[in-house]
């Protein structure tokens, strides 16, 4: 005879699987403001008074700034360990923002490498501690070469701080790691120091849009600032065109040999006079039964929106999602026709 009253092994299962949970969404969330604190008081660091001395942090944050921006080498940055993870950040950052930078391992560094570094160049050094073994090795040949030198530790009175030229604080009260050990909100603010130094030198330098393009084009930004609609239109036999004088029945099968839904209408010296979409055709239907007499002088669209070769690609997008056309002639200076797009085209080569 079974029993209704024993107790469920599921739900004594499912308890301390809830309870276990819990608590990882806790240390989650203690994490997440442990490191969210820890920026917020380097914010506020940064943002005290300039005048309240020549060690306060703003005060040594413009002069890391300064320096930065009076490079005429490249900013070499170098850490250990988690240290080391970050500083290969911060030298990306800098590369891509327009300052020409890389990363060094101090170890590599010790063993041949500090030969990448020249005395035009800036050093930024990442310690926590500030008495990185592998660091404080390489820093007097750094200061032999002069050098600027960067510190970031989180003990001003360190061997790193008290040899930089200009040293960055990235104290933190503690780490978000529960026994206070792991680099956690110390890296998080080292990273934010890092960011916060590459966006002010950028601004300062006037880094644009375009710029940003030029150091990643391979990304979605490069192709839409650097792509322009001589690179992806149609050209040669491939740009569907007939004469005014060419019969309707002719100028569809143009428009159907070239597969761009379209055709444009030309005078002998190549100007564009007008273009006969299938939208045209299909309205034109609606009114005519019999083609065989038309010209496609009769039915074509005059003045036809048209675009410069040497203009962006996105601009060309732009004009076609505002008069709603999937199809836009390519003209020169003089009104010639040079190209045509269709909207596929700017889809392949991932402008849209």
């Amino acid at each position: 005879m079974s029993n209704f009253n024993a107790p469920s092994s599921l739900g004594a299962a499912v308890a301390p699987a809830a309870d276990a949970a819990a608590h990882a969404l806790q240390l989650a969330c203690e994490t997440l403001q442990i490191e969210a604190d820890a920026i917020l008081a380097l914010k506020q660091r940064l943002t005290a008074d300039a005048a309240s001395g020549a060690a306060s942090d703003a005060m040594s944050f413009t002069q890391a700034m300064s320096l930065l921006l009076q490079c005429e080498g490249r900013v070499v940055v170098s850490g250990i360990g988690k240290s080391g993870h970050i500083a290969r950040k911060i030298a990306a950052t800098f590369a891509s923002t327009g300052t020409p930078s890389f990363f060094v391992h101090p170890a590599e560094a010790a063993h041949g490498d500090l030969g990448m570094v020249t005395r035009q160049d800036v050093f930024i050094a990442i310690s926590y501690s500030g008495e990185a073994s592998e660091l404080m090795s390489i820093v007097p040949t750094i200061k032999r070469l002069g050098v600027k030198l960067i510190a970031m530790t989180g003990n001003p009175a360190s061997s790193l701080a008290d040899l930089a030229d200009v040293h960055l604080s990235v104290q933190v009260a503690k780490e978000a790691c529960p026994l206070n050990l792991a680099p956690t909100a110390s890296t998080t603010v080292t990273l934010a120091m890092g960011d916060a130094l590459a966006v002010a030198v950028l601004d300062a330098r006037g880094f644009r849009e375009e710029d940003f393009a030029r150091s990643h084009p391979g990304g979605s930004l490069g192709r839409r600032l650097l792509t322009h609609v001589r690179d992806v239109m149609r050209t040669g036999d491939a740009i569907p065109q007939v004469s005014p004088e060419t019969k309707l029945t002719t100028a569809l099968l143009e428009i159907t040999q070239k597969g761009m839904a379209m055709t444009a209408v030309v005078d002998p010296d190549q100007h564009i006079i007008g273009v006969f979409t299938d939208g045209d055709l299909r309205r034109l239907m609606e009114k005519v039964q019999d083609f065989s007499q038309l010209n496609i002088a009769d039915v074509m669209r005059k003045n036809p929106r048209s675009i410069r070769p040497e203009q962006l690609a996105v601009e060309a997008v732009e004009v076609m999602e505002t008069y709603r056309i999937n199809q836009l002639l390519v003209a020169d200076e003089t009104g010639k026709l040079v190209g045509a797009l269709h909207i596929h085209d700017l889809t392949r080569a991932k402008v849209i």
